[in-house]
């Protein structure tokens, strides 16, 4: 039975993938902001039958997979050549933003350490999934979680609609837009979405700043876990959490990268790969829209959401000016 279900809900986002497709060559549009609006459409109307959730819930596979498709399409030699000043500023957005959120939250607007932490986390890292891991190693409370994520996916929202707007506006260049998406937005699903909704360019660049701000995952829950443990008297954790917590997605974009680099694939092969991965994420679009619930927030509450909307708007606006004077 649950692999039953697991099928229709993959039908379901199959069936979504084509109508988006069909929809934006119709009517026009992107056909990923269209993908996200359909799930988003189905989730906040009739809603998602309890039937097709284990299988609409593999839309994360389909991103990943996506993302590893994609290593053969990144051309190594541009990414060496300013590579470096984009993971300088991958680190400096991520510290600014963790501290950011960490400072407002427990000096200024009074929240607790554990619901500061777990802000910062999912702002500065990866959304969600960041919140996650980090509440598992600080024994975050359940209520505590539920704030976070919904914070998070608030922000995931609306940036997927402000980002691209933004960037049409100011007439920026693919590889500026696509890494301030990359350093600045929450989670990998948005980032890669208003990324390649910009251009082919500006989604490489979103996804490999934002898998360089994802891999730094391990060390914020290792870091996080080992602060409260100290607090408690509880036993600092294993390095072994590093690696527990690193997306292994990042390992195989970065395999295929360096084969693709090496001449072996064909250009039929090449395109074979790209038409591949362009279905990969229209497919976990569907879903990632599906995962936006109104309700969900509705409960993120004010004081959360304006804790993160300062430091957000803080490392977005810093991140686009440093990006303009580099580049």
């Amino acid at each position: 039975m649950a692999g039953a279900s697991r099928l229709f809900g993959i039908a379901a986002l199959c069936l979504g993938a084509v109508l988006a497709r069909l929809f934006a060559d119709t009517i026009g549009g992107n056909h990923l902001l269209l993908a996200i609006a359909l799930g988003f459409l189905l989730a906040n109307t009739v809603g998602v039958p309890s039937r097709l959730e284990p299988g609409i819930a593999t839309h994360k596979l389909w991103l990943g997979a996506g993302i590893v498709l994609m290593g053969a399409s990144i051309s190594l030699e541009t990414v060496l050549e300013v590579g470096g000043y984009v993971l300088l500023l991958v680190v400096g957005v991520a510290a600014t933003t963790l501290l950011a959120v960490e400072l407002l939250a427990r000096n200024v607007f009074g929240l607790t350490d554990r619901m500061g932490s777990l802000l910062a986390a999912g702002a500065s890292i990866c959304g969600v999934s960041a919140v996650v891991a980090v509440a598992g190693s600080i024994r975050a409370r359940e209520e505590q979680i539920a704030y976070a994520a919904a914070t998070v996916l608030l922000f995931d929202a609306v940036t997927i609609v402000v980002y691209p707007i933004v960037g049409d506006l100011l007439n920026l260049s693919g590889m500026v837009f696509g890494t301030w998406a990359g350093v600045s937005m929450f989670s990998t699903g948005p980032v890669v979405a208003v990324g390649f909704a910009h251009s082919e360019v500006a989604g490489q660049w979103a996804t490999m700043a934002k898998l360089s701000r994802n891999a730094l995952i391990g060390a914020v829950v290792l870091a996080y876990a080992s602060y409260y443990a100290r607090g408690s008297g509880g036993e600092r954790p294993a390095l072994r959490t590093l690696w527990d917590e690193f997306p292994k997605f990042v390992l195989g974009f970065l395999a295929l990268a360096l084969v693709a680099s090496t001449g072996t694939l064909s250009a039929a092969q090449l395109t074979s790969i790209e038409n591949a991965y362009s279905w990969l994420f229209v497919l976990a679009f569907v879903g990632l829209g599906a995962e936006i619930r109104l309700s969900d927030l509705r409960t993120a509450g004010l004081t959360p959401a304006i804790v993160v909307l300062v430091a957000f708007t803080v490392s977005s606006v810093l991140s686009l000016a440093t990006l303009l004077l580099l580049f």
